[in-house]
């Protein structure tokens, strides 16, 4: 081919090896079909979620290591912590498809493990395997759902992922109450078909996601891991999470206290190192943090884990331990809780899609938040099921007010090539503030439930009740009191924090034996709240500063589109111009 005629071809077709495999942006049905097989994806890890919550009592008491609960709730936390950005980082370098796939193969895997599992350290590390899958399952999920529609008519979807969320977080108190309330099912101990359960799901997840998930191909650009700072972020995060799990029983200034923030700290600094180093190849890349919106909902989103992670962690607890439900019933309880949420979420995406403003409704549910968590500060062992509810909902309201909004925020900030990373990078961030939330507050309740307990027992032991309790020979003769009655007369001292490794003997006492425990119990508990509503005035402050910007009317497919349109119109403008230009040095300078 001549330059002659070279130069004459159209933009398009010399754009043609340059998109190789055009773009062409979903329709409408072909959305409803990603999004069907994405719901499976999400429920596996909403439901994981809310039915483990409610069985962990029922598996902490089985395996003699209820005080050791936070070790299965931080090590799965903090493995879906790290995988997060990886996932983001990965989907936009490879596509989305592959990832999400191996993020069901290795929830179903963890999940099978953990299943078999025979003490709490086993189950402990079985559920980090389970989290290396769910950190991909919701930022996945959510990053998709970015590439298929607009920030501006993401309500229109955003009802599916709703309605999943909150059918898990029904059905998940429902089936994790039957499963720990079974002795055997099936020659199988019940409560390990909370893990078990997920495998079918899982099967039908992968089968349905390998048929329905298409997404156009994300263009080819030579790209290199970021491996070094991955490395860094877990040698930062593992021992700054191992110390606030057992830094009540090491001591917070002891030798191996100091050592783990050492550690920690020079593991933060080698992964920003790495991130500089690594620049737009970062795992979290940090030009990110010069964007306003990216940098003020980071803070943001990891001061809600914290709160959200907080009262998720201890409310289960009180309503099983000091109101004595059984886990079924305490599931079934927090349904306000899940009311409030889905309300929330329900009204922000519906407004947000009319007004195309959001920054109210952070704003609006931190508050909200904080003043549920005040109000949960206040409970006691006779507290009524009414006020619970009403403090649930109010929780819950401004928990649905914050979570959608900050993330749509992110995607709507950032470019559409960084679409994955910027939205599991907000994940990321509030997955942070929910493993240190969670180590932090649960260390909180056990390091001073005993003291409480002790306390309880100093001011009630003297009360007529408790005196006429015991004398009562039935009382005595009862073998289910006799911890109790041991204590009391002498074999450890009545001022000794009992052990509550196993708390499953106190809905078995005489309940004026049992008031003391409750008591402690309920104290730390409004502790740990009261925290968390402190905490809430921080998340109020950052959601105050966080600049609006106005919503795109352009998905991140469209937006990938345009760009490749852009790029390839450019570079076909750049090679005609070249080819003319060529053309006329070869004609002679009489030609010019």
């Amino acid at each position: 081919m001549s330059q002659t005629s070279r130069s004459s071809i159209p933009p398009a077709a010399v754009a043609a090896p340059f998109l190789a495999r055009p773009s062409v942006a979903p329709t409408h049905r072909q959305i409803l079909t990603i999004l069907g097989g994405l719901m499976i994806g999400m429920f596996l890890g909403a439901l994981d979620q809310t039915i483990v919550a409610t069985s962990i009592r029922t598996i902490g008491d089985d395996l003699n290591g209820l005080s050791l609960q936070a070790w299965v709730t931080t090590a799965y936390l903090m493995t879906s912590t790290i995988a997060t950005p990886l996932y983001g980082k990965l989907s936009d370098i490879y596509g989305r498809k592959p990832f999400y796939l191996g993020a069901i193969a290795l929830f179903v895997f963890g999940s099978v493990l953990s299943g078999t599992a025979n003490s709490m350290y086993q189950l402990a590390a079985y559920r980090g395997i389970q989290g290396l899958g769910a950190g991909g399952l919701m930022s996945l999920a959510f990053t998709i759902l970015g590439d298929l529609v607009p920030p501006r008519e993401r309500a229109r979807y955003q009802g599916m992922f709703l309605a999943v969320f909150g059918t898990s977080s029904v059905l998940g108190p429902v089936v994790g109450g039957f499963f720990a309330g079974a002795n055997t099912i099936f020659g199988i101990t019940g409560w390990r078909w909370v893990f078990l359960i997920n495998v079918p799901i899982g099967l039908i997840g992968l089968l349905v996601i390998w048929r329905v998930l298409h997404l156009p191909p994300i263009p080819r650009v030579e790209h290199r891991i970021d491996w070094p700072g991955a490395v860094a972020l877990v040698i930062g995060l593992v021992p700054l999470l191992l110390i606030a799990e057992q830094g009540r029983d090491w001591g917070w200034g002891s030798g191996r206290a100091l050592l783990c923030y050492t550690i920690g700290l020079v593991g933060i600094g080698l992964f920003l190192l790495a991130e500089i180093v690594a620049r737009d190849d970062a795992l979290l890349p940090l030009h990110l943090f010069r964007n306003r919106t990216f940098a003020v909902s980071s803070g943001a989103n990891v001061v809600i884990g914290l709160g959200m992670f907080g009262g998720l962690a201890t409310l289960p607890l009180y309503l099983q331990i000091v109101k004595g439900m059984t886990p079924t019933t305490a599931g079934l309880t927090l349904i306000p809780f899940t009311v409030g949420i889905m309300t929330g979420s329900i009204l922000t995406g519906q407004l947000t899609a009319r007004t195309g403003r959001y920054k109210i409704f952070p704003v609006i549910g931190t508050l909200l938040m904080g003043v549920g968590a005040l109000l949960f500060s206040r409970l006691s062992v006779d507290t009524t099921l009414l006020v619970v509810f009403a403090d649930s909902l109010v929780f819950g309201l401004g928990l649905g007010f914050t979570m959608q909004p900050l993330v749509l925020a992110v995607q709507n900030a950032v470019h559409v090539k960084d679409m994955g990373v910027a939205t599991a990078s907000a994940l990321f961030f509030r997955q942070v503030g929910g493993t240190l939330g969670t180590a932090v507050f649960l260390s909180i309740l056990f390091s001073t439930v005993g003291g409480n307990i002790s306390s309880a027992f100093a001011r009630l032991a003297p009360t007529a009740g408790f005196q006429a309790a015991l004398a009562d020979p039935a009382v005595r003769a009862d073998p289910a009191n006799a911890p109790v009655l041991a204590m009391l007369s002498g074999h450890g001292g009545a001022g000794t924090a009992p052990s509550i490794n196993d708390s499953s003997f106190i809905s078995a006492l005489d309940p004026r034996l049992a008031r003391p425990f409750l008591d402690g119990f309920a104290q730390s508990i409004d502790l740990v709240l009261l925290i968390a509503a402190v905490i809430m005035v921080l998340g109020f402050v950052l959601t105050l500063i966080l600049p609006e910007l106005p919503l795109r009317n352009v998905s991140g497919i469209q937006g990938r589109i345009d760009g490749e349109t852009v790029a390839a119109e450019a570079a076909a403008s750049a090679e005609a111009e070249e080819s003319r230009t060529a053309a006329a040095v070869g004609r002679g300078p009489d030609h010019l």
